[in-house]
């Protein structure tokens, strides 16, 4: 299974690449698709969605898990937010590539063993489940590759629940 994780934003959406083989887990890829701030807010979604497209054909991935949105005190970047998440979710609906989101907290529980675990914590845990020889960077990076390594966990539990169900 190869999962595109995906961190939303309008001037960095970061992305990482994690492929699940049995239990081992891999990093085949991550970084930050930027915008940068001139340009009017569609030049710039089309940006990101030329990036994940992109992503999407190189990798061609079993699954998009993005991170939830989350609005803190800043209206005006979850609306922000709420953009490139959309633009993210169409290039995987037009190729056919489920999506799934969870919430920070539930990455940071995937994980870190708990939903209160701090940046540094999360991205030391990525490091050391991807076997990385340094910390992944920046933050939307690592924190793209954790929400990768979230679905790629909960991925084969929700599959095995939903078929005990149907």
């Amino acid at each position: 299974m190869i999962v595109l994780g995906i961190d939303p934003g309008l001037a960095n959406t970061g992305y990482g690449v994690v492929k699940r083989r049995g239990r081992r887990m891999a990093a085949l890829d991550g970084g930050v698709i930027e915008t940068a701030a001139g340009p009017p807010i569609e030049r710039r979604l089309a940006d990101v969605y030329a990036g994940v497209e992109a992503l999407l054909e190189e990798h061609t991935p079993d699954a998009v898990a993005l991170e939830e949105l989350y609005f803190g005190q800043n209206v005006r970047t979850a609306f922000a937010v709420g953009q490139a998440r959309g633009v993210v979710m169409l290039a995987a609906g037009r190729r056919g590539v489920p999506c799934a989101g969870y919430t920070p907290q539930q990455v940071k529980s995937a994980v870190c063993g708990h939903g209160r675990a701090p940046k540094e914590q999360v991205a030391r845990m990525v490091q050391t489940l991807l076997d990385l020889p340094e910390l992944p960077t920046p933050d939307h990076a690592s924190d793209a590759l954790a929400v990768a390594l979230c679905h790629a966990n909960c991925a084969p539990l929700t599959s095995a629940l939903t078929a005990a169900l149907a």
